[in-house]
């Protein structure tokens, strides 16, 4: 069962990546699938910022190229908030 980050995070990659599937999302990285080039990765990381309420650095869009690195993250974050 997913948790609510995973819930939202795999929303946003819905909305950027119709034709993924919901099993196949959790295992979606930037070497995996081909439509995740850079614009699909800054709409991506814009909309799962807008998502949950956060800015961006550079170095986001450097290091968050796969789903669980994006929820790692996120879970980071509200762990350490």
């Amino acid at each position: 069962m997913m948790n609510n980050i995973q819930q939202r995070v795999t929303r946003c990659f819905s909305n950027v990546f119709p034709d993924l599937s919901e099993h196949e999302i959790p295992r979606a990285s930037t070497t995996s699938i081909a439509a995740w080039d850079s614009v699909a990765h800054v709409t991506l990381l814009s909309a799962i910022a807008e998502e949950f309420g956060h800015t961006l650095e550079l170095e986001d869009f450097e290091e968050l190229t796969s789903y669980r690195l994006i929820v790692d993250r996120l879970e980071n974050a509200k762990q350490n908030a």
